[in-house]
């Protein structure tokens, strides 16, 4: 029974896998694909392995038990995995432009900023603290049952004033040629001038990179540290979409997998696929 243990283990991988890559906008969308996909796997090894449970008499009164053993190990290591080590998030609008477009799906490393419960857990586990310019998903200040993504500024105990679109901490101007945007440069928007003001204790100020299509810390000010999820690790899937293909009423949203397939030979964006998110 070696090979069926072994034939077990990888399938449960590959199951995982399949359920977390799996372009869809929700979560647990992802998680029924990989449970209909384990019975399917329970199902092929019972007939490929039939013959020696026939050996063992035991073995072969119990082909039902096995079979709900399989699903609910499924089950516990795929709500475990997305739970706590990632998650897959969607971009549904423009305002990470350039860094991430509308139509990436992204798998998020729940793991990186998560409190430690032991000091052992910080010697052992690869997380660390926020630092500025990293990118974070978050709960939604405005509405918790959100997630949204933007890019760390301002850090806990600083004092952030923007002045003509130009950011300043600390009275320091803050270098970020590398990734910020303003598609309308000789305009003044909202949010090019803010503050000064002081980021409190177990807060974070947070932008969007296109800083003139983006609802960030300027509209509804500071980022509580409780509300981050993860950071965004690696792009998995990405299509040329519109923002408003993602909004709840819209018809169509892309969740059947024909639909996916020609979606991505049509519109996909391979270049993007496994590109990692900095």
């Amino acid at each position: 029974m070696k090979t069926y243990r072994l034939v077990r283990i990888l399938s449960l991988l590959a199951v995982v896998v399949i359920a977390l890559f799996f372009p869809v906008t929700k979560a647990l969308n992802a998680l029924l694909v990989g449970l209909v996909l384990y019975i399917i796997r329970g199902v092929i090894l019972t007939v490929v392995f039939e013959k020696q449970q026939k050996k063992d008499p035991e073995k072969s009164r119990n082909v039902f038990r096995e079979m709900f053993e399989l699903v609910v190990e499924t089950a516990v290591f795929v709500f475990f995995v997305m739970t706590f080590i990632v998650q897959a998030f969607q971009i549904p609008t423009g305002s990470m432009e350039p860094t991430m477009l509308v139509g990436d799906f992204l798998l998020v490393n729940k793991l990186v900023h998560a409190p430690a419960a032991l000091p052992l857990e910080k010697a052992v586990l690869p997380r660390r603290e926020i630092r500025r310019g990293d990118i974070v998903v978050f709960k939604s200040p405005p509405d918790l049952s959100k997630d949204f993504v933007k890019r760390v500024i301002g850090l806990p105990g600083e004092t952030i004033l923007i002045r003509d679109k130009q950011v300043t901490i600390d009275g320091r101007p803050l270098e970020e040629s590398g990734y910020k945007v303003h598609i309308y440069p000789g305009h003044v928007m909202d949010g090019d001038d803010y503050g000064p003001e002081k980021i409190p204790a177990g807060h974070l100020f947070v932008m969007g990179d296109n800083r003139d299509n983006s609802a960030d810390s300027r509209v509804w000010r500071f980022l509580p540290l409780a509300n981050v999820k993860g950071r965004p690790w690696i792009i998995y899937f990405s299509y040329k979409a519109d923002s408003l293909a993602f909004e709840p009423a819209a018809p169509g949203i892309k969740t059947n997998l024909f639909k996916e397939i020609r979606i991505l030979i049509k519109d996909g964006r391979v270049k993007r696929i496994l590109k990692v998110i900095r």
